[in-house]
């Protein structure tokens, strides 16, 4: 069965003969108690616990350091836990780490194409990993390269192919052993907006055709558009789950009104503001935020109150600002 199929729609892709298929809807593919990685004296992955369901969308996002990518590398049995419980499909990662992978797509980070290979020979050579014979490889690879719109590039090179065709191909590449959970490691880092929303645009698909995906993003409106579900990683710990439209209503406000004034004038203005009601008011370097259910309304209390910014935006909350407040605004080294 395909996990690109075009007139009907499947919940979830093939599986070996022998595998049990009459799964429940809702069935846990992976489970996550405890979950702890660490190296030497650093803890990078410090006892987190999450649950992840066939069919659904589930993200890793947080700042550079916060355990995301060491969490990825476990479940992709790659790097073993040093403490807690894993299991991936009922089965523990360290004694059954092969059995896992090959039910498993991952696309990573950084692009590991053979940029001397077509396109086409990228997944010919791939699938021969897995096992797959050649014409069931080049079944799949001609319907892969039409669902990732690389049809017509199929017999060129990879070395001059775009970033964002390089991206695209490497999903496509991730997908030809059909596998049941398909990983992502930030999928559209360093891609201009319209080579992401193409990436988006396929991942959506695969996510409307029942494909599991697992991804971790910088980008929150990545998240907001694709996750069903996430967790906001800081420091080696979950400091928030949920989805992403319950993550806003809980750690923000409906709207947000974003106010700039003259520099000689912003310290002033953030003491005033203070009488504005808002749930929240953030004094920037560049702006100042008030966190607000009514973004108009709080605009008209802060001329009432004679100051006059020089841009004033109301805007609705979005998850950047629930991941904002839950990491902070400020690097850390």
């Amino acid at each position: 069965m395909s996990c690109v199929a075009g007139a009907e729609t499947h919940s979830r892709l093939s599986v070996p003969a022998g595998r049990v298929t009459d799964v429940a809807e809702h069935e846990v593919l992976i489970r996550a108690r405890g979950l702890t990685k660490a190296f030497g004296e650093f803890t990078a992955v410090d006892g987190i616990d999450f649950e992840l369901t066939r069919g659904e969308v589930f993200g890793f996002l947080g700042p550079n350091g916060a355990g995301k990518s060491s969490t990825m590398r476990m479940i992709g049995c790659v790097s073993p836990p040093s403490g807690g419980e894993l299991t991936i499909f009922g089965l523990d990662p360290v004694k059954y780490g092969s059995a896992i992978r090959a039910r498993l797509g991952v696309v990573p980070q950084e692009d590991t194409l053979d940029v001397e290979l077509t396109v086409s020979e990228n997944l010919l050579i791939y699938g021969r990993y897995f096992g797959l014979r050649r014409d069931v490889i080049k079944e799949r690879t001609a319907r892969l390269l039409e669902f990732v719109r690389l049809a017509d590039r199929a017999d060129d090179e990879v070395e001059p192919l775009s970033g964002g065709m390089k991206r695209r191909l490497t999903i496509a590449r991730s997908l030809i052993s059909e596998p049941e959970i398909l990983l992502l490691d930030e999928p559209t880092t360093g891609l201009d907006p319209q080579a992401r929303h193409v990436v988006w645009d396929r991942l959506y698909r695969l996510k409307q055709q029942g494909v599991t995906l697992v991804l971790t993003t910088h980008y929150m409106d990545e998240a907001e558009q694709l996750c069903d579900r996430l967790v906001v990683m800081d420091q080696g710990k979950i400091a928030a789950e949920g989805s992403p439209r319950d993550l806003i209503a809980r750690y923000s406000t409906p709207e947000v009104l974003e106010l700039r004034f003259a520099l000689d004038e912003h310290e002033q203005a953030g003491e005033k503001l203070a009488d504005v009601p808002a749930a929240r008011l953030e004094v920037l370097a560049d702006r100042i935020l008030l966190y607000t259910d009514d973004g108009d309304a709080a605009l008209a209390a802060v001329a009432g109150l004679g100051l006059e910014p020089v841009t004033s935006l109301v805007r609705r909350s979005t998850l950047e600002d629930v991941f904002l407040r839950l990491t902070g605004r400020y690097l850390e080294d």
